[in-house]
């Protein structure tokens, strides 16, 4: 039901500094009718990285041709994701040759996290003068960032520094970022969801100070008690179907709220080597992460921003993983020399990496987007700047792209490219599908084929 009344698509409700913008109703339909009509549904775009390589033998599906069907049988890594088989299509053969060493020695996994999106060898530092590229998510922020809120979120699971040797005389800060404004500067990922939480919603009045911060939270009520009365009073002037979406909607905002409120009560705060942080971060890694997709998901509803990264550990990882009963160093276990016993823990952190992952496509799929789902206007890229962990690998580099970029791609598929592929062809193919055609990037030769079926 939509009523002669017609609301704004930026329509916020607000109250004591909040504002929360809403996401797509059918009131809002008639001021983008003809954007719709013509096929031009706003794309998201995301990349989600993990670091240290994966077992690439528990990844690839076994198939054959070009552009080949997924089997009913995935490989082990890939299952926690089976029910979103035809939601997402792998892509083999791609390489990243920026992160080669091409000269410089050591420093692997500095030049895989950094060379990611950016396709760009990075320059060989540990001080100030940072050097790689532009990335991709940067280069469509720079386009499609005007018409949002925020250009772009970054996103992570996992503090880091900025600055220091991390790497055989690479720069942390390139161990730390995948998205880089420009050649000089990277973009920090966000690790505390309440401070995303606030950025999203609040007033922007982050204090870093501990008790500053805990006079505030005794001080404010909850973000969704400052509109509430502003909600229903819009609540009134919408059809059925609105008011169950604006219902929902609410609901998954206060969800967070209370879920980030319980945490920090709690005190389940990152513990050592890290200085406990002044923002409650939880200690389990699965409930750090699906709070981050869950924010990004209503990020990306409210039309607040339509391009994200999100990292789930930092390249050289140290993290172990407890929840999967694996207490030694992920980037210690990663250099296996073909043990079977590391080998087998290797694939359990892989395959608990992609039981988040398999979180957020279910999310995505499951939120309502004009005539779609979110999953259906996205491209969400999942992978790794590394191959093989033990022998550093860049090429055939492990990558899922889902989503169906708002009818411009055909998932369910594995997609098998000539060996040595340029990585940035993904990027170009990818660009042209959110609206920012560009003719070369990074060392891209033309664009990825096989994408879809048009």
């Amino acid at each position: 039901m939509i009523l002669s009344k017609h609301l704004p698509r930026r329509t916020l409700l607000r109250g004591m500094g909040s504002a929360i913008a809403l996401p797509f109703l059918d009131a809002m339909a008639p001021a983008f009718h003809s954007a719709y009509a013509a096929g031009r549904k706003p794309c998201r775009l995301a990349f989600v990285y993990v670091p240290n390589g994966v077992m690439m033998e528990d990844w690839l599906p076994q198939t054959a041709g070009d552009a080949a069907a997924l089997p009913a049988d995935l490989p082990r890594i890939l299952q926690p994701a089976a029910q979103f088989r035809s939601d997402f299509m792998i892509l083999s053969g791609l390489t990243q040759n920026g992160g080669r060493a091409l000269g410089d020695g050591g420093g692997d996994h500095a030049r895989a996290s950094a060379s990611y999106l950016t396709a760009v060898h990075p320059k060989k530092t540990f001080g100030v003068d940072l050097k790689v590229g532009v990335s991709v998510d940067q280069i469509a922020a720079q386009t499609v960032g005007a018409q949002t809120r925020f250009s772009s979120l970054e996103l992570g699971c996992e503090e880091g520094l900025l600055g220091g040797n991390c790497d055989n005389g690479y720069s942390c800060a390139y161990n730390n970022s995948i998205s880089w404004r420009t050649p000089s500067s990277p973009m920090p990922p966000e690790v505390s969801p309440r401070a995303v939480f606030e950025r999203l919603f609040g007033s922007g009045d982050i204090s870093q100070d501990p008790k500053r911060r805990a006079q505030q939270r005794a001080d404010e009520k909850s973000i969704l008690d400052f509109a509430l009365a502003d909600a229903k009073s819009l609540r009134i002037s919408l059809g059925a179907g609105d008011q169950r979406k604006l219902d929902e909607f609410l609901f998954s905002v206060r969800d967070i709220e209370t879920r980030i409120e319980k945490i920090e009560k709690a005190g389940g705060d990152v513990a050592p080597p890290f200085a406990k942080p002044s923002l409650g971060i939880p200690a389990d890694q699965a409930q750090h992460s699906r709070l981050m997709f869950d924010l990004l998901t209503i990020a990306f509803q409210a039309d607040l921003t339509r391009v994200s990264t999100l990292m789930l550990s930092l390249e050289q990882s140290n993290r172990s993983y407890p929840e999967v009963g694996i207490p030694e160093s992920h980037h210690g276990i990663s250099h296996h020399q073909r043990n079977k016993e590391k080998t087998e823990k290797l694939v359990k952190i892989n395959r608990y990496h992609m039981e988040q992952f398999a979180y957020f496509l279910g999310k995505l799929k499951a939120t309502q987007d004009g005539d779609g789902t979110l999953l259906d206007h996205s491209m969400i890229v999942y992978g790794s700047g590394l191959a093989d962990g033990d022998r550093h690998e860049h090429n055939n580099l492990p990558t899922l792209l889902a989503g169906r970029g708002s009818g411009s791609l055909t998932p369910g598929r594995h997609v098998v490219s000539a060996r040595e592929t340029p990585m940035a062809n993904l990027f170009v193919a990818m660009l042209d599908r959110m609206g920012t055609p560009v003719e070369t990037f990074g060392d891209s030769k033309g664009k990825l084929g096989y994408l879809s079926n048009l």
